[in-house]
């Protein structure tokens, strides 16, 4: 289960970054992962509320956004989007192949609510 192992990295990040902040707590957290990743939505989720305990992020709200994998032929171009199997060019049928999207793992933006 690597999710918790992602979870972990990400809880830790947005602590820092709400502490360096002045933040009280840490409402929402938005995140991009690529579906490359192979990354389980659910188990991400999970990961977040048991890790999230005692922290700022006690009470914060997680947001995933699955980025679908894209690819560029390096032949003749084409950009298209496709499952983790299947890459090879709609177009010319080739199979030199670029991933450019669907292994992120960022996290978008966080909320936080600062003191008055």
């Amino acid at each position: 289960m690597h999710e918790l192992g992602i979870m972990t990295g990400v809880v830790e990040a947005v602590e820092q970054a709400a502490r360096d902040a002045g933040a009280e707590k840490v409402l929402k957290v938005n995140l991009a992962v690529g579906v490359m990743t192979e990354a389980l939505e659910d188990a991400l989720f999970f990961a977040f509320d048991v890790l999230k305990e005692n922290t700022l992020l006690a009470q914060a709200q997680l947001e995933v956004d699955m980025v679908q994998p894209k690819s560029v032929c390096n032949d003749c171009g084409t950009e298209f989007d496709h499952d983790r199997f299947h890459v090879l060019c709609p177009l010319c049928e080739g199979a030199n192949t670029t991933l450019i999207a669907g292994r992120e793992l960022k996290i978008e933006s966080i909320e936080v609510d600062l003191p008055d």
